[in-house]
């Protein structure tokens, strides 16, 4: 078999492409509870504006050029001032990329509402994302590289809608390929239409073309039990659902997941770190771009603990999943074992934290390393 490395691009990372605008929140301001926090007609001061790509092509893709690994990006912008300053931004990346500049919609936009101490609150227009379809990727390159890595299709309707028929598409055209495919989701606006579709449907028709899937505990189980997202969402009321959420669940969902044909799942839950779980990694290593160099996996189930945050350093939550799954994803190119790269994703997503954007917090590829070392030698916790 021919060296896999020697693909010239380790991984192409397309699907959701924006541009953020964050309002920050000093990190003396005391931790409330949202609903606190957020009353109508309440004045709360912010204290400057960061404006920022965002989405699945710049946070992950970007972090994953940071993690040194060799990218190239594909999604769209429009014909637009924010199409204008996201290519811009790219531009001083210096990553490469084939986005397209789309007239069937304008740049899509999002504005971040993270204070310290609680998870984010998005106000989001998709904009040309919405009109994303399979002919948007360019295949050849994607022949090209080791890992195909995509991300947000429930905010893009023309790749969910009629079953998820579009999005199958995509990912049969790069399984054909010989291409590892990774997928991440974003939890949906349950009053959008994509809030109300048949996820269910769709995951069970696109979950079998998926080597890595890697969705947050909210998304993976509002969209596949929906009675309990809701049943847990009220018991919370208004609080952080993730500490409501039993450890069981987790097992069920995953028993669903991979009996669907996921190779490698990592559950993200915020504050309480990752569910990882391995299923069939034989037919991975026989049918993808890169070997899995772990014999065991974690056929049981590990939580990955997260790493300690520093609250004097935190700044915002801001593309902390995207971020811990860019290490993820980097560390299984690189041939660590499931669990070093599910305690990379960790020690990302803590990262992310101190930076007033997805990607300013994070460190080099070798001071990650040197903070890994250790964790190595200890067993692993079972779920």
């Amino acid at each position: 078999m021919n060296d896999l490395r020697s693909r010239p691009i380790d991984a192409v990372v397309a699907g959701y492409l924006g541009v953020d605008l964050t309002p920050g929140f000093s990190s003396t301001r005391t931790v409330v509870p949202f609903s606190e926090l957020f009353r109508p007609g309440k004045l709360i001061e912010t204290d400057g504006l960061n404006i920022s790509l965002g989405g699945v092509v710049a946070n992950t893709g970007l972090a994953m050029l940071k993690f040194g690994q060799r990218v190239q990006l594909m999604g769209c912008v429009g014909c637009d001032a924010l199409g204008d300053l996201a290519l811009a931004r790219l531009a001083q990346t210096g990553a490469t990329h084939r986005i397209r500049r789309s007239s069937r919609a304008g740049t899509a936009y999002g504005f971040v509402i993270a204070p310290p101490g609680m998870d984010r609150l998005f106000l989001e227009d998709a904009g040309c994302n919405r009109c994303f379809t399979a002919d948007d990727i360019d295949y050849d390159v994607v022949g090209e590289s080791r890992l195909f890595h995509f991300g947000y299709p429930p905010l893009m309707p023309s790749l969910w809608m009629n079953n998820g028929l579009e999005l199958q598409t995509l990912l049969g055209r790069i399984r054909e390929r010989n291409v590892a495919i990774s997928l991440d989701m974003t939890l949906p606006d349950p009053e959008s239409p994509a809030g109300k579709a048949d996820w269910q449907s769709i995951l069970a028709a696109t979950l079998p073309l998926v080597d890595v899937f890697v969705p947050s505990i909210e998304e993976i189980l509002f969209m596949l039990e929906p009675d309990s997202y809701a049943r847990v969402l009220s018991e919370t009321a208004g609080g952080d659902m993730i500490d409501a959420i039993p450890a069981e669940m987790y097992d069920r969902l995953a028993d669903r997941i991979l009996t669907m044909g996921v190779k490698v799942l990592l559950i993200k839950a915020g504050h309480r770190g990752a569910y990882l779980r391995t299923g069939n990694l034989a037919s991975f290593n026989a049918s993808v771009s890169f070997r899995w160099t772990d014999p065991v996996g974690c056929p049981n189930g590990v939580w990955i603990p997260p790493f300690p945050v520093d609250v004097d350093r935190f700044r915002n939550a801001c593309g902390a999943g995207d971020c811990a799954v860019a290490a993820f994803l980097a560390a299984l190119l690189n041939g660590e074992s499931c669990r070093t790269a599910g305690s990379y994703a960790m020690l990302a997503g803590r990262d992310n934290l101190y930076g007033p954007d997805a990607l300013s917090g994070l460190t080099e590829w070798s001071q990650m390393s040197d903070g890994i070392k250790e964790l190595r030698k200890q067993p692993p916790r079972q779920a």
